[in-house]
């Protein structure tokens, strides 16, 4: 259900080019350039107005690209650390937490901070006539699987079979949703490639993944619940990257709260975290390198399959893209940190314990990379800190709760040909 809205007066800007344009409805290129580049979306008010919690997201929309808001969003919710804190001995660490913590104020029903960008993107899509085409490895999934179920949105999803226990909600999914999967031992690559496959099909569109601005600035609702919180801009961001999309989305964001004058200059530095042995953000990284390095089909299905924090499978991030991963790290500062199944594991743990709530294993993975850093020396004690935990409340959620599975339709070979991939969709919708 859509509730009265003005729409967000805004222009997108190609990051490589500075040329600005309007945006057509669903624009994720800029127009007439044929150098890949982020664009970017330029808000009319520079100024950030928080408004009334209760709706959900949509307290930030100044700075979302959207022209209608949607029923049962939830903000993330920031609030200053005190058992974390104590046991690494800062004093001004700060958690954004996007999952189910009702005492805190986050009622995320997917426990994810994926719904930010299911919210934001649906909240931008202009019509229902083509069926939105998302794939993910799990977490993004369910969350555009419940907020286009709730609000009557046509959606496929693409995902691996092997991430099939990701797909559990709360309420059953209507019919208006559909579940493709590509078969065991396959990974998010591959359902990033069927998914292409079903965008060529007429009725279909892409949701654009890092290039949709809605999807990027929906993201960055973290900081921005963060800085309004803090009053200031952090010094330094902590998150678990799989395609860096969210760190993207926290650089722009905090590019805005420089214009916006009251929260301080600084840039935070980019504290990025991945899941060994699947390092190919920090391989790039480490070795000063725009392109990502090449990675062998096979030894990336055998890595991602040893890695619990399986959201953080992708092998194309937008790194090299201008304006993507590469930029903003070179532009704020920070590092590409690493943590293994073990610490990550420890790190859950000890959140449940200092803080009180479970956390997912991505989530735990920047926990673990912020532990090493602080017991190594590296952070000022003094410093603010923001520590993004993109997922947890899971596990309490389940206990309250009763959940049910979504289904896939069809399960594909690795590599399907598209004649056989529209007879399956002519079925589905």
């Amino acid at each position: 259900m859509t509730k009265e809205f003005k729409a967000t007066q805004y222009k997108l800007e190609s990051v490589k080019s500075g040329k600005r344009f309007d945006d057509e409805g669903w624009t994720l290129d800029a127009p007439g350039e044929s150098d890949p580049s982020l664009i970017r979306a330029i808000y009319e008010k520079k100024q950030l107005e928080v408004k009334d919690k209760s709706l959900g997201i949509y307290k930030f929309s100044d700075w979302l690209p959207i022209h209608k808001t949607l029923e049962g969003s939830s903000a993330p919710a920031t609030y200053k650390s005190e058992g974390l804190a104590k046991y690494l001995g800062l004093n001004n660490l700060y958690i954004t937490f996007s999952g189910y913590w009702p005492e805190k104020g986050a009622n995320f029903r997917t426990c994810s901070f994926k719904e930010t960008e299911a919210f934001a993107v649906s909240g931008r899509l202009n019509s229902t006539d083509q069926v939105l085409v998302v794939a993910s490895a799990g977490n993004t999934a369910r969350a555009f699987a419940r907020v286009c179920s709730d609000n009557n949105i046509p959606l496929l999803l693409t995902i691996p079979e092997d991430n099939l226990s990701a797909l559990w909600f709360d309420e059953p999914i209507k019919d208006n949703v559909r579940l493709i999967a590509t078969k065991s031992g396959s990974d998010y690559f591959d359902a990033i490639h069927l998914s292409n496959i079903a965008c060529a099909l007429d009725g279909f569109v892409a949701e654009g993944g890092a290039k949709n601005v809605a999807r990027r600035d929906g993201m960055g609702t973290t900081v921005l619940s963060a800085v309004s919180e803090i009053g200031q801009i952090p010094d330094y961001y902590f998150q678990a990257v799989g395609s860096g999309t969210g760190a993207i989305a926290a650089w722009e964001a905090n590019m805005r709260f420089i214009e916006d004058g009251r929260y301080g200059d600084n840039k935070m530095k980019l504290m990025v975290s991945q899941n060994a042995p699947f390092l190919p953000i920090y391989d790039a990284w480490k070795a000063g390198s725009r392109a990502m390095l090449p990675l062998e089909d096979e030894l990336a299905r055998k890595q991602v399959e040893e890695i619990d924090a399986k959201v953080l499978s992708n092998r194309k991030p937008p790194y090299p893209i201008a304006g993507g991963l590469f930029d903003a790290m070179n532009d704020a500062g920070g590092d590409v940190l690493v943590a293994t199944n073990e610490e990550a594991i420890e790190a859950g743990k000890l959140f449940l314990e200092t803080e009180g709530n479970d956390i997912h294993p991505a989530a735990a993975v920047a926990v673990a990379t912020l532990i090493k850093e602080a017991k190594e020396g590296k952070l000022d004690k003094d410093a603010c800190i923001m520590l993004n935990i993109t997922g947890g409340g899971e596990e309490r959620m389940k206990r309250e709760k009763e959940v049910t599975y979504l289904k896939p339709s069809h399960i594909f070979d690795i590599n399907p040909d598209i004649e056989t991939v529209k007879e399956v969709l002519d079925k589905l919708f």
